[in-house]
């Protein structure tokens, strides 16, 4: 059997590549650094024109709706750093639903975690095998670096759904969006963030609350890394206060239902 399953892991490539590549040699590969244009006061950002048409274009989104205090919690996971557990233990405790974003490393050397995330109802997206800039490899390779995170994710959950992916580095193309929306993936990017990955530069859960509660906004996609300790230690208050200023939290695919039933023809 797993022979089989060694022999047919190529040619499923294979057929993929066919299908799927042949679509995307119309398509653009200029590569964008996704950015949002900060407002202060706690508005919702917005993005460059040419990104606004692309994401509509390619199923893709930033934002939620920014006509509700919704928020929708994302982490980019590219390696374990002793702090998701408690983040988990914090999600739990809060009933706050998130969506983490995880490499072909994170899989191999923190299965427990990953299984964690879904016994507990959180969204696990694709984020890449390698983490590598999604516009500067071929098709064939694209393909095989989200095959392989899906795959590896099922043998580890049972689990054969993945919906979102986030691009490595934030990095895109038209290219790259049509061809992975074209494998079934949305295209998840984020509408606030700050600088918080360097485990070397941590500056304490206050400085991670204040960079946090300052750029909250309704419909906010926000993307935080659970390798920071700041975050960890700010994430219970961050909810809470958040909370207090009449913001939910809500799950990727709590948004997705809802925009399919907007695009239902009912009056």
């Amino acid at each position: 059997m797993l022979r089989k399953t060694t022999l047919l892991a190529p040619l499923i490539l294979m057929y993929l590549f066919c299908c799927l590549a042949t679509d995307a040699f119309g398509y653009e590969n200029k590569t964008y650094n996704w950015s949002f244009k900060p407002e202060k006061d706690n508005k919702p950002v917005t993005t460059e024109p040419h990104y606004l048409e692309l994401l509509e274009k390619h199923s893709s989104f930033f934002i939620g709706d920014t006509s509700k205090k919704e928020i929708y919690l994302t982490f980019d996971n590219g390696y374990e750093n002793g702090y998701t557990e408690k983040v988990l233990d914090v999600l739990k405790e809060k009933e706050v639903p998130a969506t983490f974003f995880v490499t072909g490393h994170y899989l191999n050397n923190a299965t427990e975690l990953v299984q964690r995330m879904v016994e507990e109802g959180h969204i696990v997206g694709n984020h890449s095998w390698h983490h590598p800039s999604l516009p500067e490899v071929g098709d064939g390779r694209l393909i095989e670096e989200l095959t392989k995170v899906k795959e590896r994710f099922t043998e580890i959950t049972g689990v054969k759904e993945m919906n979102y992916l986030r691009a490595p580095r934030g990095q895109f193309s038209e290219r790259s969006l049509a061809l992975s929306n074209k494998m079934g993936y949305t295209n998840v990017f984020w509408s606030m963030a700050y600088k918080d990955w360097e485990i070397d530069k941590q500056k304490g859960g206050q400085y991670a609350y204040e960079q946090i509660m300052k750029r909250i906004h309704p419909g906010a996609i926000m993307l935080i890394h659970s390798v920071s300790s700041d975050n960890a230690e700010a994430l219970p208050r961050v909810i809470d206060d958040a909370r207090k200023q009449g913001y939910e939290f809500k799950s990727l695919d709590e948004m997705m239902l809802q925009k399919k039933l907007e695009e239902l023809p009912f009056p």
